[in-house]
């Protein structure tokens, strides 16, 4: 039951692209389309082609790690890759992360995700739960959220269980006085509030939340910023700003701006930073990525809030780089930010 197939994965997300063109003109006209990720068509139907491949969950014997597929609601579809290194007898940090993609596509099983939490759990040696969690514009934002939380909820179940089964085989391997939430574009956005909703809800014991790993996080604003402005078309970068406000429309919640809290955590009306119960945050920032300019603007708010920020900025980069690997800078950059991570990890 732990595994899951990929025929289960792929139905779920309208991904299957074998109809014909007539089945295609029976959904009506294409009302948004990020070309070769998504078509949404008038009639609400998605389509996902499959510009990445979906791999299985193997990783290489040098990596020396563990890693099977966890169901945690078959009901949602929401499941985790786990990634275990094997140190026998040792206790490691959990850090629970999340995938970018606009809120809108993206796996744990996408071979970009595969290859970059595998190696980031080898070389940081901290166990990493990738989350599956729901995608829009079928299961607008917060549906991303309820997925986040209900996952740490689901690990505080499984350590206070008290009989065994298949699906926790990696918590003896787990520090759960050491977790951290996390994630890269979306999936950052998602830690953010992750980390809000377990400081509102208040103790999560045997859990304790010892940071927030930010990477590149996807926030948004009406107001462009003037690297929204000025690199809207960045060289080696994964987001333009026709990308990004495509993502916020089939996101948001049905008649919200891109000042809704979601988007805008510095909005008017969004939750005062001040009032947060949040433990040390770490954002990752790429020089080439139109969303650094909010990037900045967030990490100075949280420090005049009273917050513990630790900023990285990586140059010459752009946005979600340490999944593209397109060229050799990206990939001297992805060795500093891991090393970033496990630094911060293992303070």
């Amino acid at each position: 039951m732990a595994n899951i197939s990929m025929e289960s994965r792929m139905s779920t997300t309208h991904s299957n692209i074998s109809n014909s063109k007539k089945d295609h003109n029976q959904h009506g006209a294409v009302i948004e389309e990020i070309e070769g990720l998504i078509k949404v068509y008038k009639d609400g139907y998605v389509e996902r082609p499959p510009i990445v491949p979906n791999v299985a969950a193997a990783v290489g014997q040098e990596l020396n790690l563990f890693c099977k597929d966890v169901i945690i609601d078959k009901f949602s579809n929401l499941w985790a890759r786990f990634y275990v290194p094997k140190c026998q007898g040792k206790q490691l940090p959990l850090l629970i992360y999340f995938h970018g993609g606009g809120f809108c596509v993206g796996s744990p099983s996408w071979i970009c995700y595969h290859e970059f939490i595998s190696k980031l759990a080898s070389a940081s040696g901290c166990v990493v739960m990738s989350v599956n969690y729901r995608l829009a514009p079928e299961h607008r934002l917060p549906k991303a959220f309820d997925d986040g939380f209900n996952s740490v909820m689901w690990v505080k179940q499984q350590a206070t269980m008290r009989s065994n089964n298949d699906q926790r085989w990696w918590l003896n391997s787990c520090n759960l006085s050491k977790v951290f939430v996390g994630g890269d574009s979306a999936g950052a956005n998602i830690a953010h509030n992750v980390a809000k909703r377990i400081g509102a809800a208040g103790l999560i014991n045997p859990l304790t939340l010892r940071g927030i790993i930010l990477v590149q996080p996807f926030f948004g604003g009406e107001q462009r910023t003037y690297s929204e402005k000025y690199l809207a078309q960045p060289p080696n970068s994964a987001l333009s700003l026709t990308v990004s406000d495509v993502f916020w429309r089939l996101s948001l919640p049905t008649g919200s701006n891109r000042d809704h809290q979601f988007c805008n955590p510095l909005a008017k009306g969004a939750t005062r930073l001040e009032d947060l119960r949040i433990p040390p945050v770490m954002v990752c920032i790429s020089e080439m990525d139109i969303l650094k300019d909010r990037s900045l603007e967030f990490c100075n708010a949280m420090r005049r809030a009273g917050k513990s920020v630790e900023q990285v900025m990586f140059m010459g980069v752009g946005h979600a780089f340490q999944i593209l690997h397109n060229y050799q800078l990206s990939q001297t950059r992805t060795h500093e930010m891991i090393s970033h991570i496990k630094a911060f990890i293992n303070k």
